[in-house]
């Protein structure tokens, strides 16, 4: 069976397209062949900057003959529909058969359709790939109508096997395929001839090309790697950047350079940005220090004199890029020593963060309101927390964040700490943005957390306060990522932090911003109010009292309740998705939730987190049947008489010894599954509900439910009934499936 070897040679294809690129040539290939009727052992495709590359090995030398059978129309049918069929079909009138059928003659087809050798079936499907290759950006050039992502100068395509190598003829807009290809761009030996996937890996690692990528980043890290161990140094791990280096090259050479001493005062942040974002430059430390004193860059060629004269070039344009790093830093801190921090974070009034929910300012402010409310949960100081949420935004005024963005909060810490502001502070600025991402690491210290918790709470209460929610795939505003920051933050600190009444104070705020203020609802003495009702922790009623004066004055008319639960219900799809990938069932968690206290996330996880375990254990497992089983008589029956039956059993009417048993189980379970539950010990309730198994495995064998005495079948429902309350306690077993 022959081996398909594929090449695509172009100009250089950016670096950022090229993993897509090879996976792209795989699948449209590899589905076109399958389509044609020829299947394949394995597959793999390659990119480098100059090359797709496919190889398919042990593909079919030609597809089988094919027989399909169609059934038409009536015979009797319009002569439109026959013939609209034959079409269909590519078949004359007379190649028809005629079938009888259940609601009379009808129209068969039987379609032969002879194999086609593999040659002829890549061709057709190269060809088609090729001109509509899904690039992101693509170009035209010459006089032709081809478009690729850079020039498309030649391809390759031959099917090879024990006999040798075959050329698969095509052409694409002028460019006919061929057996060979072209090293290196420098020290390449050029035109080369391949017989076949092997030959053209070792014919191009000669003609100093690495065609897997993998490969050159492999050799990219471990030559950069023991280059600074050499030196005592430590390269700076940067995966991502790993992979765009190995895109840029064919043959990587790695160099080694020194920075300026004018530069290695610069925090290490600055440099590493600097140098990746600009130079894709691999920064070096100094372990001791923990300064960037080095860096490395990779070549795409071997040099007489070993890089010396890239090293040099390098040097220069770096040292002007790390000059205008510095003047920004130089500049910001003098703007930090004439008037603080505060001062720095004045521009931001004039900054709109959204035009419905007011500036940078406006959102700083209520960041800090709620750092404080946040501050006693938490465990921190309300004074510093709302003192670090004041200028934790003050450094997106700075010119070293406008120049790189990215480095926003790393370098409100630096500023803090400039301006001698406590570690608890400077902290905070630089972890309020955590977690940015399911792997990122949460924020520590309770300033911090307490100011990462009001970022994001004030976020999600703000575009729920203005109805602009995540749909779909959609959500500018990284709304899912808040809500799993919160989930995460508090999941990392264990902490006990009902939400409900955090969100609704929060969306109070928000609709005093929008009010806009008046003579009867000045804004000031309203979040004053709401700011002293909090500090009292009185919720509820005054919230509605403040909620009232605003729609008198033009707030909001929609219920903040219904808001706020809205937004509940969007943090707990977000927790159901985190839960889940930690291996708890939707059903699970749904059980959970359905109990009172479900804004306490703290509370909830460790609800499910104790009811998955219990429902892994046999136990578990045979109760929830139990449970199944007694809900499912008592709501049939209470479907059936129109009445719940919810009333408290009496034990008098019991006649069979297991039922009595069951009343006494229940009657033990009950009370000691409530303390352990008033103590949220999971652990304790679940081992009280598992000594139910047996009683009620044992009732459901000897007892039937629906006796002949009617008092008798309504006391055992409402002994069914009591089951379901009990391990009501618990969860809502209800929601459990199975």
């Amino acid at each position: 069976m022959p081996d398909l070897l594929l090449e695509l040679f172009s100009e250089e294809i950016p670096a950022r397209m090229q993993a897509r690129a090879a996976a792209d040539l795989k699948k449209l290939v590899t589905d076109g062949l399958v389509e044609a009727g020829l299947t394949y052992a394995a597959a793999e495709s390659f990119a480098t900057p100059r090359r797709l590359t496919l190889a398919v090995h042990d593909l079919l030398g030609e597809s089988p003959t094919t027989v399909e059978e169609r059934k038409g129309p009536r015979t009797d049918a319009p002569e439109k529909a026959i013939e609209g069929f034959l079409r269909s079909t590519g078949l004359s009138r007379d190649a028809l058969e005629v079938r009888d059928d259940k609601k009379g003659q009808v129209f068969f087809a039987t379609i032969r359709r002879p194999g086609r050798p593999a040659a002829e079936i890549i061709a057709e499907t190269v060809t088609n790939t090729i001109r509509t290759f899904p690039w992101p950006k693509s170009m035209r050039w010459g006089a032709g109508s081809l478009r690729w992502v850079r020039p498309l100068h030649s391809i390759l395509c031959i099917l090879s096997d024990e006999a040798g190598a075959e050329l698969v003829p095509f052409e694409v807009d002028g460019i006919e395929s061929g057996t060979t290809t072209q090293g290196h761009r420098f020290m390449g030996h050029g035109t080369i001839s391949v017989t076949g996937f092997e030959d053209y890996a070792a014919k191009l690692k000669a003609a100093h090309v690495i065609l897997d990528p993998q490969e050159r980043a492999d050799r990219i890290w471990e030559d950069a790697r023991q280059m600074a161990f050499a030196q005592g140094l430590d390269l700076v791990e940067d995966r991502g950047l790993l992979a765009e280096v190995a895109g840029l090259v064919e043959w990587p050479v790695v160099l080694m350079g020194d920075i300026a001493d004018t530069f290695l005062d610069l925090p290490p942040e600055v440099l590493q940005t600097s140098m990746k974002e600009h130079q894709k430059f691999f920064s070096v430390r100094n372990p001791k220090t923990g300064r960037i004193e080095k860096f490395v860059t990779v070549a795409n060629r071997e040099t007489a004199d070993q890089g010396a004269t890239i090293l040099a070039g390098n040097g220069k344009v770096l040292s002007a890029r790390l000059a205008d790093a510095k003047f920004f830093w130089d500049n910001d801190l003098r703007r930090v020593a004439e008037g603080g921090l505060d001062a720095m974070a004045t521009p931001l009034a004039q900054v709109t963060f959204h035009n419905k929910l007011g500036s940078q300012a406006d959102r700083i402010a209520r960041i800090e309101a709620l750092s404080g409310d946040l501050a006693g949960p938490v465990g921190a100081e309300a004074g510093q927390a709302q003192q670090a949420a004041r200028i934790v935004k003050a450094d997106l005024s700075s010119e070293m964040v406008y120049e790189f963005p990215e480095l926003q909060g790393v370098m409100g810490g630096y500023y803090a700490r400039a301006a001698g502001l406590p570690d608890a502070v400077a902290d905070a600025c630089t972890g309020h943005y955590q977690p940015l991402g399911a792997s990122d690491s949460v924020p520590e210290g309770p300033v911090s957390v307490a100011v990462a918790l009001a970022d994001k709470l004030d976020i999600l209460t703000g575009f729920w306060s203005i109805d602009e929610k995540p749909t779909g795939s959609k959500d500018p505003f990284a709304l899912r990522r808040a809500a799993l920051g919160v989930i995460r933050i508090i999941e990392a600190g264990d902490l006990r932090l009902p939400l409900r009444p955090v969100i609704v104070a929060q969306l109070l705020r928000h609709e005093i911003a929008q009010a806009g203020g008046g003579a009867d609802a000045d804004t000031a003495a309203l979040n004053a109010m709401l700011d002293d009702l909090v500090k009292k922790g009185l919720f509820g009623a005054a919230f509605d009292a403040i909620a009232d004066r605003l729609a008198e004055h033009g707030g909001a008319d929609r219920s903040l309740d219904a808001i706020a639960d809205d937004l509940l219900s969007f943090i707990h799809d977000r927790l159901t998705v985190h839960l889940r990938d930690q291996g708890i069932r939707h059903d699970v968690i749904a059980a959970c939730l359905a109990m009172p206290g479900s804004d306490d996330l703290t509370l909830l996880m460790a609800r499910a987190r104790s009811l998955s375990a219990f429902l892994g254990t046999d136990d578990g497992e045979n109760l929830l049947q139990g449970f199944k089983r007694a809900n499912n008589i008592l709501t049939a029956e209470e479907k059936k008489d129109g009445i719940e039956y919810s009333l408290d059993p009496d034990v008098k009417f019991a006649e069979e010894p297991t039922e009595k048993s069951l009343f006494a189980a229940l009657d033990r379970a009950e009370p000691a599954i409530a303390t352990a539950m008033g103590a949220e010990d999971f652990a304790a309730a679940m081992q009280h509900m598992a000594e139910l198994r047996a009683p009620i495995d044992a009732f459901f064998e000897a007892v039937q439910v629906n006796s002949d005495n009617q008092i008798v079948r309504r006391n055992r429902l409402c002994l069914l009934n009591r089951i379901r309350q009990v391990m009501g306690q618990v969860a809502d077993f209800t929601r459990l499936e199975g």
